[in-house]
C-alpha cells in the first residue's frame, strides 16, 4: 500500500474540518447566543413573578415621582408589647396578644413599662423593624398607673422638648390600646390618648387607630372591656399580617371633613372610639384629638401641630390658643402706652389681677410646670434628673460645685421687662415695667415650691437607673436657682424670700436682666448674683433683648454699676448669638471694667425651635470651638481675668477673676456650709457684719478646669450620649 495514500486517508477528516471551520465557529456563536437569551428570559420571568407578589408602593413612599427602594423597611421583624397595669388587666391582655402574635411565627416580647427606660432604649425602635404595642390603663383622676408613670412623664416631656425634635422617633411603628372606664367621662382613656399623641408628636408612625376599652359594661361598645380588646386585637392581627407581607393599608389622610371619609363610615379606624359617650363630649374629644388620628406625620405642618392647646409646651407657647394670643396682644398694646400700667393691673372691682390667666395656668400645668399662687412657678430641671441617675450635673456643678440633684429651679415672678429673641418661653409669660398684679406672700411661695419640687422628685422612685442615695439626697433641697423664667427681682418681697431660703439652709442663685438697678442696690446678700449681659452696645441690646423701658440702656449701665458695689459673688452671663453679638469684643471688655464681676459665664445661645416672635435659627448657634475662640480673645482684653472652667456639654465656659487663683490653683467652687454661717452672722448683726466672695470660696477640682480631659464632666458619673438621629444642639 502506498504510504502517502494512508496518510491522506487519516488526515482527511481534519482537513475537512479545517476547510469548513467557518461554519463550525458560526454554530458555536449561535449556540452561545441562544443560551444567553434563554437565561435573560428566565431572569425576566422570575423578576416579573416577584413584582406580582409585592404590592405597589403606597403613595407616601413616592418621592419626586420615584418609588422608594426601602420596601424592606415595611416588613416586621417582631412585636414588642408594653403594658402599664394596676390591677393586672393590661398585663393579661398583653399575654393574650402575645399568643396571637406568635401564631404568625413572629418573635414577641412582653415588657413591663416599670422596668423599661425610654431614655436609653426607645430610640432603638426607629430602626428595629419592630411594631410596638402599648396597652396602658388610666388610673385615678386620669393619671397613669404607677408602673407607667415614669414612661408617660418622660414621653410627655420629650414630645415638647425642642432638643428631641419632631422626627426623634421617625421610623418607629406603634399601636395603642387604652383601658378606662367611661363612668369617669372627663378622664376616659386619657392615658391612652396621651401616649398615642406624644408618640405621634415625636414622629412615630401609627400602624392602626387607637383602641379604647371600657370597663363600664353598659356603655362598652362590645359589651365588656375584654370584648373591646378582642375586637381591637382582631384588627391589629389583620394589620400585622398585612405588614408582614409588605402590604400597608391606607388609612384616612386627615384632609377629609370629620366623620365624612370612608374609613370613618366603615370602621373604628381614624375616628375617636367611644361613640357610646354623650354627643357633646364625643364632639369635643373628636375636635381635640383629630389631628393625632392621622397615620402620616406629613399631613399636618409644624404650625398646625403647635397650635393645639393640648400639645403646646411652655417652651413653645407662641401659638397656645387663639384667645390667649388675643389676650396677649391686648396686654402688649396697653403696655406700650405710658401711664396705663396701674389701671391695667386691676379688674372691674379695683382689685389687682392675677399674673397667671386661667388658660395659661391650664396649659403650663399640663406641661409639667407646678404653678404656685398667682405669679410663681417651679419645674424640675433636666440636669436634676440627669444627676439623680448618675449621668452628670449642669455647668453650675462644674463651675461652682452645686449638687444638681438637690437644686430647685423656681421663680417668684413669671413676669419680665424684656422680650429676648432667644427666650425659651417664646414671649408668652407676662411682661411689664413694674409690679402691677396680686402679690402672694413669700412664706407660701417657698413652702409650696419645696413641696412641689419634692413631689416631682418622688416620681423618680423606682425609675431605672436612679441611684438610691441620690434619690434620698434629692428630697432635701440645698440650692435654689431663681432663673426659671421672668424677672425674680421684680417681686416686691424678694428680700424676704431670700431670707427664708437662707434660713432653710438653701443657697441662692439669682438671675436678673439688668433693667432694675435700684432693686439690685437694695438686694440683700445672695450666694451668687447674676446679670445677663446679652449685648455690649445700645443698638445690639435693643435688637436682642427688646426691652420695654425707653431708658433701657441707662438702666443697663446702672445695673452693672450696682453689681460692682456688691461684696458677694457676682457673675456676668454672656449669651453668644452668632452674627448678632460676637463681634463686640472691645465693647464687652469695657462693660467688664464697669461692673467688675467675679466671674463671666460665656455660653452659646440655645435654639429653642421656631417662633413667630423671633427670627432666631440654628444658624445663630455657635459651635463650642467658636465659643472657646471668643473667650480667648475676650480674656486678652481683660488682663485681670483668665479662663478657669469648661462645661463642653452645655457649650459654656467660665472666666474668673485672678483673685480666685491662689497658689496657682483655682478656687471657683463654693463652700456652702461656710456661706450659711456667714449669712446667719449677717442677719444676727442686723446687716452690720458683712462678708466677701473670698470668705466662702472652695478649691476647684482638676476635672472641672479648662483644658482637662474630662471637658467639665464629673468622672464620678457616666456620660450618656442620646441616640438621636438629628443633629445635636447646644444647651443646658
Amino acid at each position: 500500500m502506498d504510504p502517502s495514500v494512508d496518510t491522506w486517508d487519516l488526515s482527511s477528516p481534519l482537513i475537512s474540518l479545517w476547510i469548513n471551520r467557518f461554519y463550525i465557529y458560526l454554530g458555536f456563536a449561535v449556540s452561545i447566543s441562544l443560551w444567553i437569551c434563554l437565561q435573560i428570559v428566565i431572569k425576566m420571568q422570575d423578576r416579573s413573578l416577584q413584582e406580582k407578589s409585592v404590592p405597589r408602593a403606597p403613595q407616601d413612599l413616592m418621592t419626586n415621582g420615584y418609588v422608594s427602594l426601602q420596601e424592606k423597611d415595611i416588613f416586621v421583624s417582631g412585636v414588642k408589647i408594653f403594658y402599664g397595669s394596676q390591677t393586672g388587666t393590661a398585663k393579661g391582655f398583653a399575654t393574650v396578644l402575645a399568643e396571637a402574635v406568635m401564631s404568625l411565627d413572629l418573635p414577641v416580647a412582653i415588657i413591663n413599662l416599670k422596668e423599661y427606660d425610654p431614655d436609653d432604649h426607645l430610640i432603638e425602635e426607629v430602626t428595629s423593624k419592630n411594631v410596638c404595642v402599648f396597652l396602658v390603663a388610666t388610673y385615678t383622676d386620669g393619671r397613669p398607673t404607677e408602673s407607667a408613670e415614669w414612661f408617660c412623664k418622660w414621653l410627655e416631656e420629650a414630645s415638647s422638648d425642642f432638643r428631641f425634635g419632631k422626627s426623634y422617633l421617625k421610623g418607629m411603628r406603634y399601636a395603642v390600646f387604652g383601658l378606662g372606664n367611661s363612668a369617669y367621662a372627663s378622664h376616659f382613656n386619657k392615658v391612652g390618648k396621651n401616649v398615642d399623641k406624644w408618640l405621634w408628636m415625636l414622629g412615630a408612625h401609627r400602624v392602626m387607630s387607637r383602641g379604647e376599652g371600657d370597663c363600664d359594661v353598659v356603655k362598652s361598645k362590645h359589651g365588656s372591656i375584654e370584648a373591646d380588646f378582642r375586637a381591637w386585637k382582631t384588627k391589629f392581627i389583620s394589620q400585622l399580617q398585612a405588614l408582614q407581607k409588605g402590604e400597608r393599608k391606607k388609612s384616612c389622610g386627615g384632609h377629609c371633613k370629620k366623620g365624612k371619609c370612608e374609613s370613618h363610615q366603615h370602621g373604628s379606624e381614624e375616628r375617636e372610639e367611644g361613640s357610646h359617650e354623650q354627643d357633646e363630649l364625643h364632639h369635643k374629644d373628636t375636635e381635640e384629638e383629630e389631628p393625632f388620628e392621622s397615620s402620616s406625620e406629613e399631613e399636618f405642618g409644624g404650625e398646625d401641630r403647635q397650635s393645639l392647646n393640648s400639645i403646646v409646651d411652655v417652651e413653645d407657647l407662641g401659638k397656645i390658643m387663639d384667645h390667649v394670643k388675643k389676650e396677649k396682644r391686648e396686654k402688649e398694646q396697653q403696655e406700650e402706652k405710658p401711664g396705663l400700667f396701674r389701671n391695667m393691673g386691676r379688674n372691674e372691682d379695683g382689685e389687682r389681677r392675677a399674673m397667671i390667666t386661667t388658660a395659661l395656668r391650664e396649659a403650663l400645668t399640663k406641661q409639667g410646670y407646678q404653678l404656685i399662687g398667682s405669679h410663681s412657678g417651679v419645674k424640675l430641671c433636666r440636669w436634676t434628673k440627669s444627676m439623680l441617675r448618675g449621668r452628670g450635673g449642669c455647668y453650675k456643678h462644674t463651675f461652682y460645685g452645686i449638687e444638681s440633684h438637690r437644686c430647685m429651679e423656681t421663680t417668684p415672678s413669671l413676669a419680665c421687662a424684656n422680650k429676648c429673641v432667644f427666650c425659651w418661653r417664646h414671649h408668652t409669660n407676662p411682661v411689664g415695667t413694674e409690679w402691677r398684679w396680686k402679690m402672694d406672700q413669700p412664706e407660701m411661695i417657698l413652702k409650696e415650691a419645696v413641696e412641689n419640687h419634692q413631689n416631682m422628685i418622688k416620681q423618680f422612685k423606682g425609675v431605672p437607673g436612679v441611684k438610691a442615695e441620690r434619690f434620698e439626697e434629692g428630697m432635701t433641697v440645698k440650692h435654689c436657682a431663681l432663673s426659671l423664667v421672668g424677672e425674680p427681682i421684680m417681686y416686691p418681697e424678694i428680700n424676704r424670700f431670700l431670707k427664708l431660703l437662707h434660713q432653710c439652709k438653701i443657697s441662692s442663685f439669682l438671675v436678673t436682666n439688668a433693667q432694675f438697678p435700684a432693686e439690685i442696690r437694695n438686694l440683700k446678700p445672695v450666694t451668687q448674683l447674676y446679670v445677663s449681659v446679652d449685648a455690649s452696645t445700645k443698638e445690639s441690646l435693643k435688637k436682642i433683648d427688646r426691652p420695654l423701658f425707653n431708658d433701657f440702656w441707662q438702666r443697663f449701665l446702672d445695673s452693672l454699676k450696682a453689681l460692682a458695689a456688691k461684696q458677694q459673688r457676682t457673675v456676668y452671663r454672656l449669651t453668644l448669638v452668632k452674627a448678632w453679638n460676637v463681634d463686640e469684643l472691645q465693647a464687652y471688655a469695657q462693660l467688664v471694667f464697669l461692673g467688675n464681676p467675679d466671674f463671666i459665664e460665656v455660653k452659646g445661645v440655645t435654639y429653642c425651635g421656631e417662633s413667630s416672635a423671633s427670627s432666631l435659627t440654628m444658624a445663630h448657634v455657635p459651635w463650642h470651638e467658636e465659643v472657646v475662640q471668643f473667650v480667648r480673645e475676650l480674656v486678652d482684653l481683660i488682663p485681670d481675668y483668665e479662663i478657669a472652667c469648661e462645661h463642653e456639654h452645655s457649650n459654656c465656659l467660665l472666666i474668673a477673676h485672678k483673685k480666685f487663683k491662689i497658689g496657682g490653683e483655682w478656687w471657683t467652687w463654693i463652700d456652702y456650709n461656710r456661706f450659711q454661717e456667714l449669712i446667719q452672722e449677717y442677719e444676727d448683726s442686723g446687716g452690720s457684719k458683712t462678708f466677701s466672695a473670698k470668705d466662702y470660696m472652695a478649691r476647684t477640682p482638676h476635672w472641672a478646669l479648662f483644658g482637662a480631659n474630662e471637658r467639665g464632666f464629673d468622672p464620678k458619673d457616666t456620660r450618656h450620649q442620646r441616640k438621636n438621629k438629628s443633629k445635636a444642639i447646644s444647651g443646658c
